[in-house]
């Protein structure tokens, strides 16, 4: 009975995210929304992580799972692909640099934030 009410915690943020996309946050996914909603639900502790806790893990143990259908839908695609080998490959690399750049500062500026907490 935990993992249902659980689950349907999360899907309820989900359709808010998606309500709220489809009615007055039209340029934001609502899936984005909804991981948003539930950051911010989680930081003011509203929503306590011990609520979601077993389904997360679930997720998290599982999250390679959920990268097949993306894979099978570029399987698809492939002729599309083709003639944009470099650009995408290109894509991919500098991207992958940028969302590694901005992680560190994140983690460095937690890191910090939290050695003037103690």
């Amino acid at each position: 009975m935990r993992v249902l009410r659980e689950s349907m915690i999360i899907i309820s943020i989900y359709f808010l995210g998606e309500l709220l996309s489809k009615t007055i946050i039209t340029f934001i996914p609502g899936n984005i929304l909804g991981m948003i909603i539930l950051l911010v639900m989680l930081c003011t502790k509203v929503l306590k992580l011990e609520a979601i806790e077993n389904v997360s893990k679930f997720f998290l143990d599982n999250l390679a799972f959920l990268f097949v259908p993306a894979g099978v839908g570029l399987l698809t695609a492939v002729e599309l692909l083709k003639g944009n080998s470099i650009k995408l490959i290109s894509i991919c690399i500098i991207s992958t640099f940028i969302v590694m750049g901005i992680t560190s500062l994140t983690v460095d500026g937690l890191i910090k934030r939290k050695k003037e907490e103690n």
